[in-house]
């Protein structure tokens, strides 16, 4: 149960962050607040738009979904299942993967790092961490539950 608390945390943290990447890359935002200019050059450059999708709508989507699926894994009905945890852990398992991707894009392709990418893809490899956690434990819960006592 904390371990999907933590998770539906840390995406809306994601969330926070993925809207204020988005909010600048509309226009909303005139200057982010990064300090090194990396931030600017990563999301102006091409790389910022993934089958013709704003990469940083994604994450705003992406996070959106892993907070969705961390709260209705709090239910009560859920508590025990290991269902939501499997699910936190391949949503979350296929960020990591996209975020590793971007990354690789930042340091050999554009040769700039945004901080608050960085920061993003701490916040998803947190929730992924603890949603293999929580899969873990509540398939455990599950299985002392099905077993019969002696």
């Amino acid at each position: 149960m904390k371990w999907r608390m933590g998770a539906a945390l840390f995406s809306l943290f994601g969330i926070f962050v993925a809207t204020y990447l988005y909010l600048y890359k509309i226009g909303r935002i005139g200057v982010l607040a990064c300090g090194t200019g990396g931030c600017e050059t990563v999301q102006q450059s091409p790389y910022a738009v993934f089958q013709g999708v704003e990469v940083a709508l994604i994450g705003v989507i992406g996070y959106a979904g892993l907070f969705t699926v961390a709260l209705i894994g709090l239910r009560p009905s859920l508590r025990r299942s290991p269902a939501p945890g499997l699910l936190l852990a391949l949503f979350s398992g296929a960020g990591v993967l996209f975020t590793a991707y971007l990354t690789y894009l930042e340091l050999f392709i554009i040769h700039a790092v945004c901080r608050w990418c960085v920061g993003s893809a701490v916040i998803i490899a947190i929730v992924f961490v603890m949603s293999l956690a929580d899969w873990r434990a509540s398939a455990r819960s599950a299985k002392l539950l099905a077993t019969p006592s002696s």
